[in-house]
């Protein structure tokens, strides 16, 4: 064996040496409560109170206004959490300087893709308050169970048993098919 080919194997033994020294087993890193994740990370927590609330809104409340309302802030938890889950501790803008440079950069692919959904959301914001004024002046209300009565009496919306908090048909709940 010549002293090129022994320094060549012991280099390789060295590097993967290395290599298996520097991964960590999973077992090794600190185990963390979600209430210590949530501690920490407060985005996931407005995130989660915004997701609610908007849920909540879009779902109880009866007026059309109020809906699109509660889908704005429902857009908006979903916003934070592209942008939350973006987050690198320690992470650069991602221009990398023409001598190169090391270090963490922050992906900049969840920015664009909220940018997009902000311009989506605005637009359907828009669509949506338009289509509540046409109802409004057609209708004179925005509650959706008076604009259920009215659709009803004017022979556009069909008497359907499966509404909650409506009289049913007669038939105990069951489809008719």
């Amino acid at each position: 064996m010549t002293a090129a080919s022994t320094a060549l194997a012991a280099g390789a033994v060295r590097s993967a040496a290395s290599a298996t020294a520097a991964v960590v087993p999973p077992t090794a890193l600190p185990a963390q409560s979600a209430l210590d994740v949530l501690g920490t990370r407060h985005a996931y927590l407005v995130f989660a109170l915004l997701l609610c609330i908007g849920l909540y809104m879009m779902i109880a409340n009866p007026n059309l206004v109020k809906k699109v309302i509660g889908l704005n802030l429902f857009q908006t938890a979903i916003f934070l959490l592209f942008i939350a889950s973006a987050y690198v501790d320690g992470g650069a803008i991602p221009i990398v300087p023409s001598g190169g440079g090391g270090g963490p950069y922050v992906s900049p692919l969840p920015h664009v893709l909220v940018l997009t959904a902000i311009v989506v959301g605005v637009s359907l914001t828009a669509v949506a308050l338009a289509l509540c004024i046409r109802i409004y002046d057609e209708y004179g209300t925005l509650r959706v169970d008076t604009l259920r009565e009215l659709l009803r009496e004017e022979g556009s919306l069909p008497a359907s048993p499966g509404l909650p908090g409506e009289e049913s048909s007669g038939n105990g709940g069951e489809r008719d098919d």
